[in-house]
This record gives C-alpha cells, structure tokens and sequence, in this order.
C-alpha cells in the first residue's frame, strides 16, 4: 500500500490509497508531531509538523520570507520560513520532498500557520516533487 502511494504521488500528485504519512503516523506520533487536523485545537506555541512539501514560494514581496505548503494524511499545513531560518536550513527547505519542522504555532482568524524554527529532511520515499515558485 505504502508503495502504491508514492507511485500515485510521483504520477498524479494524488495518493488515493491513503498518503504515505499515514504509513509512518505511528512513528511521527512517537516523536510529538501534530496533524494538520491537530493545529486547529492544540495549544499555542511549540509544535513539531510533517508532510509532503506540496508547493514552496518566494514572492518578491516576502522581504526573502519562504512559504511552504505541507500535506500530511489530514490536510495542509501553512509553514512560514524567515530569510534567518532559511538561510540556517536552506538545503533542506529548498529540495526536500518532505519535511519535518519544528516551529511555532500561530492561529489568527481561523489561518493556522507554523512559523518555522528548524527544518529537517523527513525521509518518506524518492520520486515526489513539489512545485517551486522562487
């Protein structure tokens, strides 16, 4: 099934067998890593996200500001990357398929953001791709 997803993502961009974070929920679980679902009730302040990077831009407008939009099994999640923060993660931020973040949470009229502070590599599989507007 596992399998089957990623081959899904890598042809259509949509995994109709289940995404392939639902495969490893039981693992990011024991690392402390929220859903998207989760962000829309769990507390203000530290959290840790994970997803399929499903797009990343850098408007011109941003001041050098990131926008990364990640996919978990339960929907997106909106991650903010300062010029500071990407410049510290930026190999990561910049190619990685999917990514594991550690950031703040902030929720302001119903958009829930994660403002990040670290960002890692999440190791899921090869062939899925984002869209890079930058």
């Amino acid at each position: 099934e596992y399998e089957v997803s990623i081959a899904d993502l890598w042809a259509t961009g949509v995994a109709p067998e289940g995404h392939p974070t639902k495969f490893i929920r039981d693992n990011l679980n024991m690392l402390g890593i929220e859903t998207s679902e989760s962000l829309k009730t769990c507390a203000q302040g530290k959290v840790k996200v994970a997803g399929v990077v499903t797009h990343r831009q850098r408007p011109s407008t941003a001041n050098g500001t990131l926008f990364i939009n990640l996919e978990d099994e339960t929907g997106l999640i909106n991650v903010v990357v300062s010029k500071g923060c990407w410049l510290r993660f930026r190999s990561a931020a910049r190619s990685a398929p999917a990514l594991l973040v550690s950031g703040r949470l902030e929720r302001h009229e119903g958009v829930v953001n994660v403002v990040a502070e670290k960002i890692e590599v999440l190791e899921l599989a090869e062939g899925i791709h984002s869209r890079n507007f930058y």
